[in-house]
């Protein structure tokens, strides 16, 4: 309820209509079929706009939730091609969707390939696991970092290509608008939803894997 008259009036088209009565500013929006808001209640007189109060409610939620995307502090995750370059191209795939969880939720992705005892004399075998998952991933990913080696083990770095990650997500919600006869806006918000269901399923299964090859390294 505005309780202070006058006020001084935006119309609907963002167009600046003066200090006019606010029972006046209230028929004028209702004529309009619209509401009246007050965007500036400690200006004197008050600034007050038609609009649609509902829409605006949810563009404002919209700008805050992409602000909160924005500021989200990104993490690392690893994720280890096994405990040998022998590992089954089947484990490898697995690794390549756990990774692209993980991309397509915002974090960079360490993507380790470890060497077992005389493993280490064909490197270019491991090499390859990598460059696997790199190209695998290049639709929705930029390399960070190129191979770097620490004792027995090569890694490399993949960071979310930020527009191809959106451009996929909004491909994918508007195929699911379409089958399932729903807004794209419902179908986004689905998506995410189904997107950290997925992530934390990849987080389990990445920290699993750790531990059973940190298992294996304890008992070399």
């Amino acid at each position: 309820m505005i309780r202070i008259t006058p006020v001084r009036l935006i119309g609907a088209a963002d167009e600046m209509i003066g200090v006019v009565e606010t029972h006046e500013a209230l028929k004028m929006a209702d004529e309009a079929g619209l509401d009246l808001v007050e965007i500036s209640p400690d200006a004197r007189p008050p600034v007050c706009k038609i609009m649609d109060y509902g829409k605006f409610k949810y563009e404002e939620s919209k700008k805050a939730q992409k602000s909160r995307a924005a500021s989200k502090v990104t993490e690392m995750k690893e994720v280890r091609l096994g405990r040998s370059v022998k590992i089954d191209p089947h484990d490898v795939q697995i690794r390549i969707d756990q990774s692209r969880r993980f991309l397509m939720h915002g974090h960079k992705v360490l993507v380790t390939q470890k060497f077992r005892g005389r493993e280490i004399a064909h490197r270019d075998i491991g090499l390859e696991n990598l460059a696997k998952v790199r190209d695998q991933l290049a639709d929705i990913s930029k390399v960070e970092q190129t191979p770097r080696w620490m004792g027995k083990q090569a890694s490399i770095i993949l960071a979310p290509d930020k527009i191809k990650v959106e451009a996929i997500k909004r491909k994918i919600a508007k195929e699911k608008a379409a089958k399932e006869g729903i807004s794209e806006e419902a179908a986004m918000k689905a998506q995410e939803d189904e997107a950290k269901k997925a992530l934390a399923a990849a987080e389990a299964d990445a920290a699993a894997a750790a531990e059973a090859d940190d298992e294996d390294d304890d008992e070399e």
